[in-house]
Parts: C-alpha cells; structure tokens; sequence
C-alpha cells in the first residue's frame, strides 16, 4: 500500500468563524447568507479546521455561490454527540450538522421533496436522488431512510473501518504478513510487545471499543439470520439481505433474541477483552481520543505502536510518517479461536456512517436554501471528487471515484455487509460513549455486563419503535 496519498492544494478561507462568532465579520461578508457546519474531525488532531480539503470544498462552493458563505466549527469526538444532541432537542443547532448525533424525525428537514427535484451542480441531472449509489441511498431497498422512512442526510462519502499498521513495526518482531485469523492475531500481539512495541493503539473512546467488539458479534451471529429476518428494507412483513434495526428490536422486546439466550454476545465480549488485555495500550482507560483518525492517534502516528484503528479516509493523516505502513481487515475468528464460531470470514462493509450531514427543523428561508445548495453541491461530482481524492474517500454518489490505495479495506470479504450486524439498539443517552470500558478493564463482570446490555438494548428499541411510529403489537411489550 502506497505511503502516501493525493493532496490537493487550493486552500479555502474559514477562519472567519471565529470572527462571526464574536460579531465583527469583515465588511465583504455583509448581505451574504450565513450557514455553519459543525461536527467532529475525523482526518486530523486539528481542534481548529477539518483540513485543507474541507477549507478547498468550502472556498469552491463559495465561488460557486458568492452570496452564501459557510463557517465551520469543529467539535471535540467526545463531546460532538452530547453538543448537537442537546441543541437539536432545543432548537439551537447551526444549519448543518454531522448526521450520528441523537436526534427524533421532526427535529430534521425530511429532504424527500428535494431529493425528487434535480441537483442543480449535477448537468442532466432530474432527480437528485438518481445521483447516489442506489445501494446505499434511495433504490429498491429504501436506503438512507430513518425510522420514519424519510431521507434526512446527505453522505459525502462513505465509511469503511479497519487496521492500519506499521511495516517496520511488524518487521521488528518478526511478522511477514498481516494477521488473517483471531488466533494468528493474538500471537502477533505477543511478538509486537516481545519487540518492545505496543501492539496495538488505543484510547478511552467509543470508536476504540466498537471497532473490537462490532466485527467480532457480526461474525458470530451470523447463524441467527434466518431467525432474526422478518421485514423487508420498507419495513413491512418480508425479508431483507441484511437483519435490520425493526428486526433486531422485535427480537429483543419480545424475548426471543436478548444477551441472555444468545451465547454468541457474552463470547463475543470474551474475546474482545482478550484482545484489549494482549494487545491494547496499556492503561489505555485514562488515554483520551485526540480524533476519530486513530484509534491511539498519537502513539501510533509516532512509530511507538504496531496496529492502529482507522478508517479509510484516516490514511490522509499518515503523509508525513517516516514509516510505510498497510491495512489490513479485522482477522476472522475461526473454530479454533472459540466453538461458537461460524467460520465466515469477518465483515465491515461500506456504510453511509461517515461524513454525512443533515439540516435541523429550524433552519428556515435563506439559511435553509443555503444549506440545502451545499448539500447538494457536495453530491456532485464536480464539487466532492477532489475531496474524496485528498481524504481517502469512498463516494456515496454513483458517477464519484474512490481514492487509490486503500483496497486491503475496500475490497474481498471485509468490504461485503455483514448479514447480521452488531445490533444498534443503543439508547439516545449513552450514543457515542465508552460502554464497556468496566467490563474491558476488569472492574465489571461478564453478567453484569450482558445485565447492562439488555437494558440499553430494551431502551433503544423503544426509542426506535416511538420514532418510526411503529403500530406492530410487539412495540407495546
């Protein structure tokens, strides 16, 4: 895998955030449009700016539309949930918002009638929702939709997670190829730490935790599909390629699916404290995140670990490393590794859950069109290419390119939707939280932690099911 990847250079001007805020924009400003964009930084530590390439998409839009200016406000990973969540609830979030902070239906523009009218940036375009990859916006499978069956974000690219390493690191102790086997991957944790390195980067963070535990439930659970597959993408009665949210709620408010009945949930915790406790910085409890980039952002990109978590748009941040690095998938867990496997190679999948943005309710009159024109500005090819180029990114849009060098994570099983994924039944309260760092760190057991996981899992299911509205007679058990 190449070291390095495109950059572009066109550097766009948003400081002028900071002078908004404090009331004294710069005269040429006056008579403008005013919008804001704010959510976290997944491509730098930077607390200030989300790089060059979003400065360079803010400045090409704003020669596209010289009468609306675009601020941005970059929010901390570890408190961006919280900071939109509450401000969508009370009415006070900026024009445009990253698209994971917790939120009802009604508290976002349902951009359905827009998606039906053209894309004005897109010639020849007549639907806007034409643009995207059908698979993952609109087409037959409803895609995109929320829980009320609306469209309410705009991908700008989409999101495919896995691991980044250090070549020199794994040539140190002796590794000749990435791990492919749960087994395999243990052993190289040991060898790494053998060779005086830490295996693998990690923080106090979410992202950190999920990005363990999620491949290794997808595995397991992947022998309750036919089980668990009771309505279809339209969220009626029927079946679907992959088990859906409704599904996974149904099972759990009526008792057939809970961490108690499912053994294959405690051995999935199982397994990934072993691989927190092998591998994982030590005392990485007290590491705070310095961005979603890396897990362990700034051990790794120092050369001090071997393995990091990252997405595919984190190989931007390694331009400037001294060291060559690969990506890799999460290792399968095989029968070896655990009797409760199923022996399908682990999964990911591309998902819309990367950067994606959505419009608040209050957003109303020019702000509004304001907003509604850059998303659709950045769902053109023209105005998301060169950005997808200098991030790493994987298009959402039909006609977009995915940048070069990233095919270990895009490619082969890893890049296929798992078809029973890690259940998100997550409760509103606890979005974006370390879960299971008192199970992780030894300070809480195995029942308590499954104990826990029901009562979220109950939680979010009733949450959804009010959202959606859904009338099925399970909601109401």
């Amino acid at each position: 895998m190449s070291r390095k990847l495109t950059t572009i250079t066109s550097i766009g001007v948003i400081g002028a955030a900071v002078l908004a805020l404090a009331g004294c924009a710069p005269a040429a400003d006056e008579g403008k449009t005013t919008i804001t964009i704010a959510g976290p930084n997944q491509w730098n530590t930077d607390a200030q700016s989300f790089g060059p390439a979003w400065e360079d998409l803010v400045a090409r839009f704003e020669k596209a539309e010289p009468n609306i200016k675009v601020d941005t406000v970059v929010l901390p990973l570890s408190e961006f949930y919280q900071t939109l969540s509450t401000q969508l609830a009370a009415g006070t979030a900026p024009e445009l918002v990253f698209n994971q902070a917790s939120h009802k239906p009604d508290q976002v523009v349902s951009l359905d009638d827009y998606f039906e009218a053209p894309n004005p940036y897109i010639e020849g375009n007549t639907k806007w929702i034409d643009a995207f990859n059908p698979d993952y916006i609109g087409g037959d499978k409803n895609a995109g939709r929320n829980a009320a069956l609306h469209y309410e974000f705009v991908p700008f690219n989409l999101y495919i997670n896995g691991l980044y390493y250090n070549k020199d690191v794994f040539d140190a102790a002796g590794i000749d190829a990435p791990p492919t086997t749960y087994g395999e991957l243990i052993d190289d944790c040991k060898a790494i730490k053998a060779a005086g390195y830490t295996p693998l980067a990690f923080d106090n963070s979410y992202l950190a935790q999920n990005n363990v535990v999620k491949p290794i439930t997808s595995m397991l659970l992947t022998k309750y599909f036919d089980e668990l597959n009771y309505y279809g993408p339209d969220g009626k009665p029927g079946t679907s390629s992959q088990i859906s949210v409704k599904d996974f709620a149904k099972a759990v408010l009526t008792g057939e699916f809970t961490p108690q009945n499912t053994p294959e949930i405690g051995e999935a915790y199982k397994l990934a404290k072993q691989v927190v406790d092998e591998c994982a910085t030590p005392n990485w409890s007290g590491v705070a995140t310095t961005g979603a980039a890396f897990t362990g952002a700034q051990e790794f990109l120092s050369g001090k670990a071997g393995m990091s978590f990252g997405a595919n748009f984190s190989a931007n941040s390694l331009e400037d490393v001294g060291w060559d690095y690969g990506a890799m998938p999460f290792p399968t867990v095989t029968k070896e590794d655990s009797p409760l496997a199923t022996g399908e190679p682990a999964r990911s999948g591309a998902s819309t859950g990367g950067t994606s943005y959505m419009i608040p309710a209050t957003t109303k009159g020019d702000k509004l069109d304001a907003a509604v024109k850059f998303l659709q500005f950045a769902s053109s090819p023209d105005g998301i290419q060169p950005w997808l180029d200098a991030t790493g990114g994987i298009p959402a849009i039909a006609d977009g390119k995915a940048a070069p060098g990233l095919e270990a994570l895009t490619s082969g099983e890893w890049a296929l939707n798992p078809t029973v994924p890690q259940p998100s039944l997550s409760p509103k309260a606890v979005l974006g939280q370390a879960i299971y760092t008192g199970y992780l760190t030894g300070n809480k057991s195995l029942d308590d932690e499954l104990t826990e996981t029901l009562d979220q899992w109950t939680t979010g299911a009733k949450e959804v099911a009010a959202d959606g509205k859904w009338t099925d007679d399970w909601v109401q058990q």
